[in-house]
């Protein structure tokens, strides 16, 4: 039977005794009954599973000794960052969830002119808190040891102008003309720009495409957002990826 896996954000080496983050502690002992002798596996984001034994519990803090460390060598040989426009609803989460699944990089949300929900000061640093669990989430049930991180929310234009360094840049329309099988398999870091619910505005797709975006379709069907993020993903990884 599998371990179960957590995330622990601390320096995890053999030897060492940690004790678990409050949240893990309470899902290990109180939903998944573990005892002290039980084992599990941890990872902290560095690449690498360490496989701890539960040394001792109380009052709802759970101690831990780390075992053996084994390297997880499922990343993607792709370097994507996403660049999602913020959709509304739960449409947001599913999108991250399933990106971090398909082996995304990093993510950086974009607000978006046509964006519904639009946060700015404390409520965007929560909910930017609350994406970065949902990708933490989707990492310890993937498997994968390295956490994407989720940049804080800019403008499009913002974000543009801080002269990010991709080798291919990507724009969703439904209307291009190339489609990703056109294109050759690139040799560096891919940035995907994906619209929200109304997609990107005509402004905005010109100033992507005026900062060497390339407008791609997916088919000849009108995706939602959070589909397009996963078909552009999956799309891409069967023609250069791992799949």
């Amino acid at each position: 039977m599998a371990k179960s896996r957590f995330y622990c954000p601390a320096k995890l080496a053999t030897g060492a005794i940690v004790n678990l983050p409050e949240n893990v502690a309470h899902h290990a002992t109180k939903v998944l009954r573990m005892k002290a002798g039980d084992s599990l596996t941890l990872f902290n984001g560095d690449g690498d599973d360490y496989v701890a034994e539960i040394l001792r519990l109380h009052k709802g803090e759970a101690a831990v000794k780390i075992g053996q460390q084994l390297h997880v060598a499922n990343e993607s040989p792709l370097r994507v960052t996403l660049a999602q426009a913020i959709s509304s609803g739960e449409r947001m989460e599913f999108t991250l969830q399933k990106a971090v699944e398909l082996g995304v990089y990093a993510i950086q949300p974009i607000s978006a002119e046509r964006s519904v929900v639009k946060l700015t000061g404390e409520r965007a640093e929560k909910r930017i808190a609350h994406w970065q669990n949902v990708v933490i989430s989707a990492c310890e049930q993937s498997g994968r040891a390295t956490v994407p991180q989720v940049a804080p929310i800019l403008g499009l234009a913002d974000w543009l102008g801080m002269r990010q360094e991709f080798s291919l840049k990507l724009l969703l329309s439904p209307t291009a003309e190339h489609t990703l099988h056109t294109l050759p398999k690139p040799e560096g870091d891919i940035c995907l720009l994906i619209g929200c619910e109304g997609g990107l505005s005509p402004q905005e797709q010109q100033i992507a495409e005026s900062c060497d975006f390339r407008p791609v379709r997916l088919g000849a069907r009108i995706l939602r957002t959070e589909t397009a993020a996963m078909a552009a993903l999956a799309a891409m990884q069967t023609l250069w990826g791992d799949f």
